[in-house]
């Protein structure tokens, strides 16, 4: 299977209280190999109080957290029922894991570009794959058209000449 990154929604303020408590059951249930990261999307605020910068983190999707885990019954089950958890985005009870170019953005907003050099790898790979299916489409499709645009020169040269010889018949009768 493979591992992908999901959004579960908690209750506002209670993000980093759910990211412990997640990662206390996946140490106590022994599922680091199903569910291996988990993040509180933040980022860096400059704020200005009494005339000084001041650094600060603010939650970029308060009531979200970020997980990356390979989906299955357990994984779902030990994530769905972690204190503080009200469910996983997506429709129904199916959750619906991030596009990896949401993920990507995601974390370089965090200041991520490491861990997102990763990602940006596979994207390539896939990109490429998706480049080369699109090349042996684009041929077949030109092929196609080549074709296409033969036959109809030939379907006009034929009509020409079915017309030449019409027109030439018809004067050739109109002689005698």
């Amino acid at each position: 299977m493979a591992k992908d990154w999901y959004v579960i929604h908690t209750y506002s303020g209670y993000e980093n209280k759910v990211k412990m408590n997640l990662e206390k059951r996946v140490e106590s249930m022994n599922m680091e190999e199903k569910i291996f990261r988990v993040l509180v999307p933040m980022e860096d605020e400059i704020e200005f109080k009494n005339g000084k910068e001041k650094i600060t983190k603010r939650k970029v999707y308060p009531g979200y957290v970020l997980v990356e885990m390979e989906m299955t019954d357990d994984s779902w089950y030990v994530v769905r029922n972690t204190p503080g958890v009200t469910g996983f985005v997506g429709t129904g009870t199916k959750p619906i894991p991030l596009l990896d170019q949401e993920v990507v953005k995601i974390l370089q907003q965090m200041g991520m570009d490491e861990v997102t050099r990763g990602l940006i790898l596979r994207l390539i790979r896939v990109s490429r794959s998706l480049l080369d299916r699109l090349r042996i489409l684009w041929e077949w499709f030109a092929k196609f058209l080549q074709t296409k645009a033969n036959y109809e020169l030939r379907c006009l040269c034929l009509e020409e000449r079915r017309r030449s010889n019409w027109s030439s018949h018809r004067f050739k009768s109109s002689i005698r």
